[in-house]
């Protein structure tokens, strides 16, 4: 199940038809999305981004989405525009044919890599499913499966690593995979103690390094945190709740 933002969302937007050579399809809230704008960013490359609402998806959008989601890069060469669909093909374009690659250049560690970015997309799944539970049991029984993914993380983390990112000195993709994943526990931060990543330092310090990183902070708008929770309390989810009671109790008089 691909994480729901990036299909359908609640908050209208508008954009004319761009014209740059590299055109970012996005919705503010995609974590696919900050995928490829960290990866763009990381590259220094220059592209326009070009925001849609996916509850009232434009014409020309839905031209030349066949999935109807995004992210979605268009592409203008030699006077034609070819549009790219599905973030994993977004980012391995990147890598294929601008400077500055991502991946490591061996083939194997570039596997794993790989290997670990599927591992992220499974995560971002399990949050889907933590933020849409409907009962107090079944939001318990997700925020487990989830710390349990993260101890799996934690502990291919302390295997051989001497630096900030998941490979050490050197940002890779992994790292701008699991930017916009460590953004959502920002959010659950402010809502309760759900104790997900408690007891794993690697990755409490790998999501700080993460949350610093300039690529990072760029890749949503400053009113993300807002449009985060407005969407956690439109869910009609125990999460919906919850957020509703904190706010609720540290509203002022």
């Amino acid at each position: 199940m691909r994480n729901e933002i990036c299909k359908v969302a609640d908050i209208p937007e508008t954009g004319s038809l761009p014209t740059d050579k590299l055109v970012l399809v996005s919705h503010h809230l995609c974590p696919y999305v900050q995928r490829a704008a960290i990866s763009l960013a990381e590259k220094d490359v220059p592209f326009e981004r070009l925001t849609i609402d996916l509850a009232n998806k434009p014409a020309w959008f839905k031209a030349i989405s066949p999935l109807g989601k995004v992210p979605l890069l268009r592409v203008q060469q030699n006077g034609e525009e070819t549009a790219i669909f599905e973030s994993a093909v977004i980012l391995e374009f990147l890598e294929e044919t601008l400077a500055n690659p991502l991946h490591p250049a061996d083939p194997l560690a570039r596997a794993r890599h790989r290997a670990w970015i599927e591992f992220g997309s499974a995560i971002l799944n399990a949050i889907g499913r933590l933020y849409s539970a409907p009962t107090a049991a079944a939001f318990l029984a997700e925020s487990e499966g989830l710390s349990a993914m993260f101890d799996r993380l934690e502990i291919e983390l302390t295997a051989g690593r001497a630096g900030p990112w998941f490979a050490g000195e050197r940002f890779s993709l992994v790292d701008a995979v699991y930017g916009p994943i460590f953004r959502y526990f920002d959010a659950f931060d402010r809502i309760g103690e759900f104790g997900i990543l408690s007891g794993k330092p690697r990755v409490e310090a790998w999501r700080k390094g993460l949350h610093e990183r300039k690529s990072v902070k760029n890749a949503v708008s400053p009113d993300y945190p807002q449009r985060l929770l407005a969407f956690l309390q439109a869910k009609g989810s125990h999460l919906s709740n919850l957020t509703r009671r904190n706010e609720a109790a540290t509203a002022l008089p």
